[in-house]
């Protein structure tokens, strides 16, 4: 259903330039979702794919430890986006006191992601609404280092700002100015919440993301936090109970689709096209995710049973390749300092791991200061 503008434009100031700003209707679209057979069984897959992504604690040893790792990968992907140009293993050796081979102020900022995403699940956890104050708070860690200290931590923008063309009034979209900001967010805020009415969980996410990105509140980190949305609606409303469902990988993948989606739920009202390619995202995302998790447990049990081959040192060798499937790069410090056992027994043990079974890869090259990474692990995590 096309419903024409949803909106309304308003005359706004940006760069010292005259411009148009768009101030979007309050969701839910009106006239309302016109869901066919076609949305609906694309909606069905998706949350059928959903529920089986839910069921991923069945399949793992301990779900934290895939968590871990797939969190990070969002991040990487998501900054990545927003232009950032660091690895999944920049930020595990940015983690572990390492030196990342990229700028320090990109890996510094997926670093955040991190924490933003954590603090957003803690909140929801704690029973904090998705609100004004979370949303703030998340911002705020997300951008407490790296460019975006600069940029308004935790703070609605004062400025116009413009998305698309070197100026404003040739721009590809102007979001609402400052002083309408606070009026649209406390309509999105109220959808969220189900005031008045409630929604499907999957259709409010992908009305929520497109609605956010239209309004975007702050200076900078609106698209991370648009993200981020996604998986803390779908926890709060307990269709999954761990935040594993991230959409950065096929969003990146299909950024033209995206983009042009998202514009025709301004220009055109075209909502439905715009929800068939997020319940498409959200089925493929969530099928990849719980295929990356049988392989994470196959690996696991695969290497598990060729340690039993190292004789005496199988023991220490289960306890170091543990500490490897929690974080995947490490040093012989960490490793110490996380099993126990003596720096002696774990380089015996590495030495057994690198040359022996070729399950782990010394990364530096260098006689001090090793770093070992356990290669098969991250192939799996960044496949795609």
């Amino acid at each position: 259903m096309q419903r024409g503008l949803t909106g309304h434009y308003v005359p706004s100031i940006a760069g010292g330039i005259s411009c148009q700003a768009f101030v979007p209707l309050a969701l839910p679209p009106s006239p309302a979702l016109m869901i066919d057979s076609k949305l609906q069984k694309r909606i069905n897959e998706a949350n059928r794919a959903l529920g089986r992504l839910d069921a991923i604690s069945m399949l793992l040893p301990d779900t934290n430890l895939f968590l871990y790792s797939y969190v990070r990968k969002e991040a990487v992907m998501s900054s990545q986006i927003e232009g950032t140009q660091s690895s999944l293993t920049d930020l595990m050796l940015f983690e572990m006191a390492g030196l990342p081979g990229v700028p320090m102020d990109d890996v510094q900022e997926v670093s955040c992601y991190v924490k933003a995403l954590s603090l957003g699940v803690q909140r929801i956890n704690e029973g904090y609404p998705i609100a004004y104050r979370l949303l703030t708070e998340m911002h705020q860690a997300l951008m407490t280092s790296g460019r975006g200290i600069s940029r308004g931590p935790g703070e609605f923008r004062e400025n116009q700002v413009w998305i698309g063309g070197h100026r404003a009034d040739e721009a590809a979209f102007v979001p609402p100015p400052r002083h309408i900001l606070r009026d649209c967010w406390s309509d999105l805020e109220k959808f969220i919440n189900d005031q008045p009415e409630a929604t499907d969980p999957l259709v409010k996410a992908a009305l929520v993301h497109a609605q956010f990105e239209t309004i975007h509140p702050f200076m900078d980190g609106n698209g991370r936090l648009g993200r981020l949305l996604i998986p803390l609606i779908l926890v709060e409303a307990k269709v999954l109970k761990q935040p594993l469902l991230y959409l950065s990988v096929f969003f990146k993948k299909h950024r033209h689709i995206y983009y042009e989606c998202l514009q025709q739920t301004r220009m055109t009202g075209d909502w439905e096209a715009w929800l068939l390619f997020f319940v498409d995202a959200v089925a493929a995302t969530a099928t990849q995710a719980v295929e990356m998790a049988q392989a994470l447990n196959q690996l696991h049990a695969q290497n598990k049973q060729l340690l039993s081959t190292l004789g005496r040192l199988s023991g220490s060798a289960n306890q170091v390749l543990d500490a490897l499937f929690d974080s995947p790069i490490l040093n012989i410090a960490t490793l110490v300092a996380r099993t126990g056992l003596t720096a002696a027994t774990t380089g015996k043990v590495l030495a057994s791991l690198v040359d022996d079974l070729q399950l782990v890869t010394e990364i530096t090259g260098q006689k001090r200061g090793r770093i070992y990474a356990y290669k098969k692990y991250l192939d799996i995590l960044n496949k795609d």
